[in-house]
């Protein structure tokens, strides 16, 4: 199965933060993507990537309005940048172009 990962985080890093990456998650089990969302919020980092799952992903989603800490760890993979509130109007979109996209590799 296809994997995804990914980070959001938002000023505030509440409400938009998760809504963002449950709304990727839900759009990877409608097309048969594994993702796996960091958030970075209020709360701190929470559900962090490993070092297994960054080098399992076809790509990485970076959803933020903030910055992102430890962002080098993606160095060498393709990355998508996208606002927090384009994921959570569009992210059934973003997962079937980065499914279409990836296989055909």
């Amino acid at each position: 199965m296809m994997k995804v990962v990914g980070v959001t985080a938002c000023p505030s890093g509440v409400a938009h933060t998760y809504m963002a990456a449950e709304a990727l998650q839900l759009a990877g089990q409608k097309y048969n993507v594994d993702v796996k969302i960091e958030t970075q919020g209020g709360a701190g980092i929470e559900n962090e990537l490993s070092r297994e799952d960054i080098d399992a992903a076809v790509c990485v989603i970076l959803s933020n309005d903030i910055l992102i800490q430890n962002e080098d760890r993606f160095k060498g993979k393709k990355v998508l940048r996208v606002g927090v509130s384009e994921i959570m109007k569009k992210s059934e979109a973003i997962i079937k172009k980065i499914k279409q996209t990836f296989d055909n590799e």
